[in-house]
């Protein structure tokens, strides 16, 4: 049975890492330790952010999260509309791929095929970085069915299938921690799921001894995005101390960090994520309105994610 406080420890601690990595997005390693000595961050705001405010990042997984209470389920032509709406209300950060595949004018099932068919490339983390609402509500089905859910999902936006199977082992191990049990234990036993044609990849940034300087792309590619959090995860002792690695290692910070953030809020429960972030922590939503998701909002809508489907 899932785990409210872990549910909402995920989608928190994803939002939360989402802004504590904002200001440092494309900056060098270290920065995140230059800035906080002490390695106790601060939701600080920068680079167009203001302290607190969650990136597209968490944007979209409330939309993710919203459409699967309001449909009982994946209902993916409204959560491409929904997902283009947002897009075309000119949000302050959105990913170069899924604003192609949202606002190029295709159909909702054939404009990610259609992207990666033109350009040979669509493994960004931007399936990654929206995943802790569904993966809270799919976590009760079981590993195939939340691996599943995942790819399709992913496959909205992303044509990569390295896309796909990436937010596929993530779903899992969230699966896995909000049991209560070890997601880095769990990794052999979700590699064992993952699609033959990228298996092999994923075991080596999934690998006990990878470092996040072992890997061969930036970190906005899909692989090094989650292997640096689950290595952020795996080095660490508690929910600050993996987020603080996590944005530490510069380059996409918030996305890093978001998934990190999902991972370890599964793990040490809504009660590791601190005070002085949950505080200031809020989530425009543009094309929506003027509304804003601050942390009880967020806290209500994990809540109502984990409390379905039933297995």
């Amino acid at each position: 049975m899932r785990d409210i406080d872990r549910s909402v420890g995920a989608v928190l601690g994803s939002a939360a890492g989402d802004a504590l990595g904002a200001p440092f997005e494309f900056g060098l390693p270290g920065a995140f330790r230059e800035r906080f000595p002490d390695g106790v961050g601060e939701l600080c705001g920068g680079g167009g952010w203001d302290p607190g405010e969650a990136t597209d990042d968490t944007q979209m997984a409330v939309l993710v999260g919203e459409l699967l209470l309001e449909r009982g389920g994946v209902d993916l032509p409204d959560l491409f509309d929904r997902f283009r709406r947002w897009a075309a209300a000119d949000p302050k950060d959105i990913g170069l791929q899924t604003e192609q595949v949202l606002l190029g004018g295709d159909p909702w099932d054939l404009a990610a095929a259609l992207h990666f068919q033109v350009n040979g490339r669509a493994a960004g983390n931007g399936s990654l970085m929206r995943a802790a609402t569904s993966a809270v509500y799919f976590a009760a089905r079981g590993r195939m069915e939340t691996m599943d859910a995942a790819r399709r999902i992913s496959g909205l936006t992303h044509g990569d299938g390295a896309a796909w199977e990436g937010t596929a082992i993530l779903h899992e191990l969230i699966r896995v921690a909000l049991l209560g049990e070890d997601p880095v234990a769990a990794v052999p036993a979700t590699l064992a799921e993952v699609d033959a044609a990228h298996r092999e990849r994923w075991s080596t940034v999934l690998a006990p001894g990878w470092h996040p300087d072992d890997a061969t792309e930036f970190n906005g590619a899909v692989w090094p995005c989650l292997g640096s959090a689950v290595w952020a995860l795996r080095t660490t002792g508690s929910f600050e101390e993996a987020l603080a690695a996590a944005v530490d290692l510069g380059g996409d910070t918030d996305t890093v960090a978001a998934v990190t953030g999902m991972l370890a809020g599964a793990v040490y429960g809504a009660g590791a994520v601190p005070p002085r972030w949950t505080s200031s922590l809020h989530v425009p939503l543009p094309g929506f309105g003027d509304r804003v998701l601050r942390a009880d909002d967020l806290r209500e809508l994990a809540t109502a994610l984990a409390s379905g489907p039933a297995a």
